[in-house]
């Protein structure tokens, strides 16, 4: 199972597509079209919303799990231009338990944030837009369209209605008998995609299969966990990836934490670390820090162990990936966030505080290590050629920092965006966390 251990963004799809040639199904367990995994393949950038990573590789099945929010019209889309490609090289396999989402969650998502913004302009939570919290919502309040439903008429008109009667704020609202058409309609072409996901997933693991759980957003963007209210409307932590895909905790055997060697943040919400000068700017165009779904602008900042430390301890991580060590190549040294000094004149190492605006007060205490070398042709070379043995001393001691700091080791690195970019450490015992961090074992 994989996580993102920070705010998003963290170079998920890139991990997910090199773990995926070894799987055998691949299961995205949350979200919806709100997030982008961009994929660099050597015939292109692929940027997936909606699919898993695992449809990229021959031979893997790529799961739409039952935790979902799919936008069915969005998703054939998407499976279409993978098919144009010759990309689409796996299955996909779509679960009928999976909620849709509907043209009318996301004109409730840009009303409900225009509202906020006019109300109170910090009170704004940047969302996609792409209708995920209002989709959400209807599930939870039981008024939700499946997957499932889109080829039963009685119940999809039924649920329609029942939605459009939640909704009359809303004065542009697409007529519910074209709705309900163009629903069934592409639930009709979706069909020989759709079944029961959660039997094939564990009669898989029964015949020695490897399953491989494929987290959307990221922990610090947890529901409950999170730093609400600027927070998705799932839980992508690894117990929201269990319930996400119909799995039971006692088939996962692995845990990895996949954060960037600096933090990055798209919307509104704290973030401690932020560099809103030249040293921000400077990440942002090195690391190419635009969203995936959005093309907005991502906010940049240091590295936070406290968000790392809190990650490890919530999700219980047996292990990290490391992505874009390339980015901070040719600093003289690298900040690090250690911990945080509150308002109270209180410390904080591992926990963030409940309320947004208090975290948002925290002051970083930093760490300065030495920094690496620029990551030129001849070095990028020798790492494909000799692997981890390559790697530069001071990064060495920069990964070997955060699993003293975390428990956690690290086990994967990423350098690059292509897929020959990313190399798995020798195994190494994580040194106790000072914290008390201990991974979790299932």
């Amino acid at each position: 199972m994989e996580v993102g251990a920070q705010f998003g963004d963290e170079g998920k799809g890139k991990v997910f597509d090199y773990l995926a040639a070894d799987a055998r199904y691949v299961v995205r367990t949350g979200g919806g079209p709100n997030a982008g995994h961009s994929i660099h393949l050597p015939e292109g950038l692929v940027v997936l919303h909606q699919l898993s990573c695992g449809v990229l590789r021959k031979g893997v099945v790529g799961v739409c799990g039952p935790g979902m929010v799919l936008q069915p019209f969005a998703l054939e889309e998407e499976i279409r231009e993978l098919e144009r490609r010759g990309l689409l090289l796996g299955e996909v396999m779509i679960s009928d338990r999976a909620h849709a989402l509907l043209p009318v969650h996301e004109i409730e998502d840009a009303w409900q944030d225009d509202f906020r913004a006019r109300r109170a302009p910090s009170s704004a939570l940047g969302t996609t837009r792409r209708g995920i919290g209002p989709a959400y919502a209807d599930r939870a309040a039981r008024s939700g369209i499946r997957i499932a439903d889109l080829d039963r008429p009685a119940v999809l008109r039924e649920r329609l209605e029942m939605m459009y009667a939640s909704k009359t704020h809303l004065t542009n609202l697409p007529p519910i008998d074209e709705m309900a058409t163009r629903l069934a309609e592409v639930g009709g072409r979706l069909a020989p995609l759709v079944r029961s996901t959660e039997p094939v997933l564990w009669d898989a693991l029964a015949r020695g299969e490897r399953v491989l759980l494929e987290g959307a957003q990221s922990a610090l963007l947890d529901l409950d966990f999170g730093t609400y209210p600027f927070v998705t409307s799932s839980h992508p932590t690894s117990a929201g990836a269990l319930v996400g895909s119909g799995l039971p905790p006692t088939e996962v055997d692995s845990i990895l934490g996949i954060a960037k060697a600096y933090t990055t943040r798209v919307g509104g919400g704290p973030f401690p670390t932020e560099e809103t000068g030249e040293a921000g700017e400077y990440l942002r165009r090195v690391g190419g820090e635009r969203g995936a779904t959005t093309g907005r602008a991502r906010r940049c900042g240091w590295l936070d162990l406290v968000l790392l430390r809190y990650a490890a301890r919530l999700n219980g991580l047996t292990s990290f990936a490391i992505t874009k060590v390339d980015v901070l190549g040719g600093l003289d040294e690298i900040p690090v966030c250690s911990q945080y000094v509150m308002p109270d004149g209180s410390t904080v190492r591992d926990v963030l505080p409940a309320h947004a605006d208090e975290m948002d007060r925290a002051r970083p205490v930093y760490e300065r290590l030495s920094g690496w070398p620029e990551f030129h042709a001849h070095l990028r070379e020798r790492l494909r050629r000799e692997g981890a043995s390559a790697l530069p001393t001071t990064l060495r001691r920069f990964l070997d920092h955060i699993a003293e700091e975390t428990g956690v080791p690290v086990e994967y690195v990423g350098y690059g965006p292509g897929r020959d970019e990313t190399l798995r450490l020798p195994p190494v015992a994580a040194r106790p966390a000072r914290t008390g961090v201990a991974a979790w074992s299932g």
